[in-house]
């Protein structure tokens, strides 16, 4: 997911010398896109046993103790800082915490395959936010066609021209705006904590704890404790938070490192179609032309706003 739970862009320490990987890169960036395109269906699942803010707790709970295994493998230290955590603090809740628990609700009264869907549209809110919030990041004529060309795709897969007859409005934009979460929180990294010196594992590992802990006083205000936990939606969310969280942020932080955020970014083009495929077989949702042709019209926009001019 377009994230989903990456951590900021900082420093990172030089890494020691490290054995031959045994996994070739583009089969970790196959599992990726697998993880991340179920997880929209687990989300599904988990909310069929359980309200949204207890799956989006239980998939933080589950992904944040991978990463907690991760970090003490490694002999990672939490960041140093008042500063620090707090800018963390508000990164967790617009990249973890708000749109994970948008996503849930999302899904309560819309099939999976359209929150995939909407989670494709991240790209396209980013480079709209990006050329009023970054300076330097000009717009170009290729990259503006590329949102236009976003937007009339997220308008296709709406049926726009039935007058969006038969949708839900509600859940379709809690997952529109949990996809402009996640580039408000980026930018809001990219703004305030670039440079700190930390690793990105580290400071993944802070920000899940800090979305875990929001999750965890306001859960209990708006739930209740559940009478009885149905197995299947458990395993659900034990499965997003630990694969669809914690062992997907694992993947791509070594991604990253090994091949470049252009490469590893490119999942996001996989995500939407592995999610409606699952929708599809395994929930038994229906699929009208419009949904994959407007995704398809989608992932091209969002494609060209990634389109850099000429230095």
């Amino acid at each position: 997911m377009t994230t989903t739970a990456s951590a900021p862009h900082v420093r990172q320490p030089a890494a020691p010398a490290l054995p031959r990987r045994t996994l070739d890169w583009r089969l970790r960036f196959a599992a990726l896109s697998l993880i991340w395109g179920f997880s929209f269906l687990l989300i599904k699942v988990g909310t069929e046993g359980y309200a949204p803010f207890q799956v989006t707790l239980g998939r933080l709970v589950f992904g944040t103790a991978v990463l907690a295994a991760a970090m003490a493998m490694k002999r990672e230290r939490l960041p140093r800082g008042a500063r620090t955590w707090a800018h963390l603090t508000v990164a967790a809740l617009l990249l973890n915490a708000l749109p994970f628990s948008l996503f849930a609700y999302a899904e309560l009264t819309i099939p999976s395959t359209l929150a995939g869907i909407c989670n494709a549209t991240s790209p396209l809110w980013g480079m709209a936010l990006s050329l009023v919030a970054l300076s330097e990041d000009r717009p170009t004529r290729v990259r503006v066609a590329g949102l236009g060309l976003g937007f009339l795709g997220v308008l296709t897969v709406l049926g726009a021209w039935q007058g969006f007859d038969g949708l839900d409005a509600r859940g379709t934009a809690l997952a529109l705006l949990a996809s402009l979460s996640y580039p408000i929180g980026w930018i809001y990294v990219r703004r305030t904590l670039a440079g700190t010196g930390s690793s990105v594992l580290s400071m993944t590992g802070a920000q899940l704890l800090l979305a875990t802990v929001q999750l965890a006083v306001v859960t209990p205000v708006f739930t209740a404790l559940p009478s009885r936990f149905p197995l299947v939606p458990l395993l659900a969310v034990a499965a997003l938070g630990a694969l669809g969280t914690g062992l997907a942020v694992l993947i791509q932080y070594g991604l990253v490192t090994e091949v470049g955020p252009t490469t590893a970014q490119m999942v996001t083009y996989f995500i939407p179609v592995i999610a409606t495929a699952a929708g599809v077989v395994v929930l038994g949702e229906s699929l009208s032309w419009s949904t994959p042709v407007g995704a398809l019209i989608v992932l091209a926009g969002a494609a060209l706003t990634q389109v850099r001019g000429r230095s």
